[in-house]
Parts: structure tokens; C-alpha cells; sequence
């Protein structure tokens, strides 16, 4: 089978590699689309991705998997031959380390329900965290709104990670998948100021176009003037990128007691916090890995909002690529107006 290698950091090939085997509670799946993850995949090509050493070189990528299943183990319940399933990965390759390894034309999904129920849901029996999120979708939601589930999970969780409820007033740096996300998540569970910044003019227009109260460039000077012009502070700043600038522009702009929202992942091991900056009491918020539990639970809802129409995957899909041109898929999305890149198989 073919699968996405990272033979060294900026060194990224098709490699072709045998076909795993599932166990009794695993099932096979052929990998319809993956997409790239502009935060995960692009640190790992580039070699600093927080606590993946060169020692983790070469290494397979992906995490975006979306395919049917074509093999079941013996004890698999949840999935029948071909269903279409989210999240599955290859993670124990041969002669590579796993930067998951969702991007190949096989993958594993394991049946974590049926583990639960057998009573060897534990890491001595094999069981990993991540089998929770290896889910079913239904037939009626499209192979590209199954994969940006995978993004789309993970920021719902995020709103239970963070204490967002109806009726804050949040800032979102980075209108990315991840920032447009929340933005629209924050309108569709009745938040309420919610701004976005982003130097890239087309993304903050399409933050508008998904709800955003205001979009700002990040030196606009109406962002520090925004408790004077609404008459109070912000609920929460939300980082949904990952840097110390934005965490410290961020400080100045949140109430008593709010909270700086950190979900993109911070590559260097040590950051410096203006503490002066904010207010005595605030919360600082690091969510650098999903919350599997509340991840999992999000599905039902998430894809009621698709089957309503509330959220769809042609807001976000900005480049479609076949798995040859893998190199152009992540080169696309370094250009300024990407947002989410999708390889099909």
C-alpha cells in the first residue's frame, strides 16, 4: 500500500509499505480521503512538533482519515464491511515512527465500545486513548464533511475545555480551520460579541460571511480600543494559533476573571507571560491535545448541524489534491488564503 513518509524534517514521500493486518477488535480500513492538518502535519514536516525528536524520523503523517471498512476483526461490533469511518490510523509501522499515519491507503480503526464491554479497554491489553474518536458516520453525510470532522470534534470539545457558554463575548485570533470554527461554533451555541483577527483580508471577509460581530488585521487599533467602544471587557480571548505575542495581546483585552484560550500548539518549550498586563485574576487556558471523551460526544451533534445546513465543508475546503501530489497539497497550504486541503485516494 502507499502511505505519506516524512523521511526527514522538510523531506516528505510516497513510500509503499505492506498492509496491516487487523486484530480481533480492529477493522481495516481503505482510506477514501485524508486531509492535512495546517497545525500537527505541518510541525511534523517541518521537524518541531512539541515532544517528536529527530529520533521519530522517518515517520508516517496523517490523523484527517476518512474510509470504508473492508475487514473486521473477529471481535469488532460497532462497524460492518463498509461502513464509512472516521479516525483511523496506522500507528505501529514497521521501520517508521508514527506521526500517526493516517495518510495511507490502509488504515486500522479499533472498535473502543467493544473493548469497553469485553473489560480490556486498558494500554496492558493494547487499548489507546485515541480508539475513542474512531467513530461510525452515517451514509447521508459526504466523504468531506466526514473528514473536517475530525477538525470540527475537536473544536466543539474545545468549547467544554475553555467554560465558553451563551452569551460570552470572545476574541479569536487566527481565522484558520480552526479559528473560523470556533467562530461559527460560537454563533450556532448562542455566544455573543464574537471577533476575529487575522492579517489575511479574505479570511477575516469569511469570518464575517460565518458569523463573526467584527474582523480585525492584528495592528488594527480598534482591537485596543474595544472595551471602550462596547463598555466592558472580553469574556475570553481564544488563541487559535499557538504564540506568546498573541496570549500577551490578549491579557489587556479580558475581564476580571477571564480567561486567555490557548488551543493551537505552542512550539517552543518555554514562553514568558506579561502578567502586569491583565487583569489581578484571569484564567490561562492550554489545550494543546483533545479531550477524547467530549470530542467523541460531539458527533450527534455536529452532524445534525451539517444535515441542517449550519455548518458545511465548502466553507472551509480550499484545496483538493490527489495523494500523488501530496508535495503541492502541503505547499498550497502555506499560501496565505488556505484554510483546509483534502488528498483523495
Amino acid at each position: 500500500m502507499i502511505s505519506v513518509a516524512v523521511k526527514a524534517p522538510g523531506e516528505v514521500a510516497l513510500v509503499e509499505l505492506p498492509r496491516p493486518s487487523p486484530g480481533p477488535y480492529e477493522a481495516l480500513v481503505k482510506s477514501e480521503v485524508v486531509f492535512i492538518c495546517n497545525a500537527t502535519d505541518r510541525k511534523l514536516v517541518g521537524g518541531h512538533f512539541p515532544g517528536i525528536g529527530p529520533e521519530a524520523y522517518p515517520l508516517l503523517l496523517g490523523h484527517e482519515n476518512v474510509g470504508r471498512v473492508v475487514e473486521l476483526g473477529a471481535k469488532v461490533r460497532s462497524f460492518a464491511l463498509g461502513d464509512r469511518v472516521i479516525g483511523g490510523l496506522f500507528l505501529r509501522p514497521e521501520g517508521f515512527g508514527s506521526g500517526w499515519g493516517g495518510d495511507s491507503e490502509y488504515v486500522l480503526a479499533a472498535d473502543h465500545e467493544a473493548m469497553a464491554a469485553d473489560g480490556v479497554a486498558r494500554e496492558e491489553e493494547g487499548w489507546l486513548e485515541v480508539y475513542k474518536i474512531m467513530r461510525k458516520v452515517p451514509e447521508d453525510i459526504s466523504v468531506e464533511a466526514a473528514g473536517l470532522l475530525c477538525t470540527w470534534r475537536e473544536v466543539r470539545a474545545g468549547f467544554e475545555d475553555f467554560h465558553l457558554k451563551a452569551g460570552d463575548d470572545i476574541l479569536i485570533y487566527g481565522a484558520g480551520p480552526v479559528g473560523l470554527s470556533f467562530c461559527r461554533f460560537a454563533r450556532l451555541l448562542g455566544l455573543g460579541w464574537v471577533g476575529v483577527v487575522d492579517p489575511i483580508q479574505a479570511k477575516r471577509e469569511k469570518a464575517m460571511g460565518l458569523g463573526a460581530s467584527a474582523a480585525f488585521s492584528p495592528d488594527d487599533p480598534g482591537i485596543g480600543e474595544l472595551a471602550k467602544k462596547r463598555g466592558k471587557k472580553l469574556d475570553a480571548v481564544i488563541d487559535a494559533v499557538g504564540s506568546e505575542r498573541i496570549i500577551n495581546a490578549g491579557l489587556p483585552l479580558i475581564r476580571l476573571a477571564g480567561s486567555i484560550c490557548v488551543y493551537g500548539v505552542i512550539a517552543p518549550e518555554r514562553i514568558t507571560i506579561d502578567k502586569a498586563a491583565g487583569p489581578y485574576n484571569f484564567n490561562l487556558l492550554v489545550h494543546q491535545w483533545p479531550t477524547r471523551e467530549t470530542e467523541a460526544a460531539s458527533q450527534g451533534e455536529l452532524i445534525e448541524w451539517i444535515r441542517a445546513g449550519r455548518i458545511s465543508h465548502r466553507d472551509f475546503v480550499t484545496g483538493d489534491y490527489p495523494l500523488a501530489e501530496v508535495a503541492a497539497a502541503l505547499a498550497a497550504t502555506e499560501k496565505p488564503d488556505s484554510i483546509k486541503t483534502v488528498l483523495r485516494f
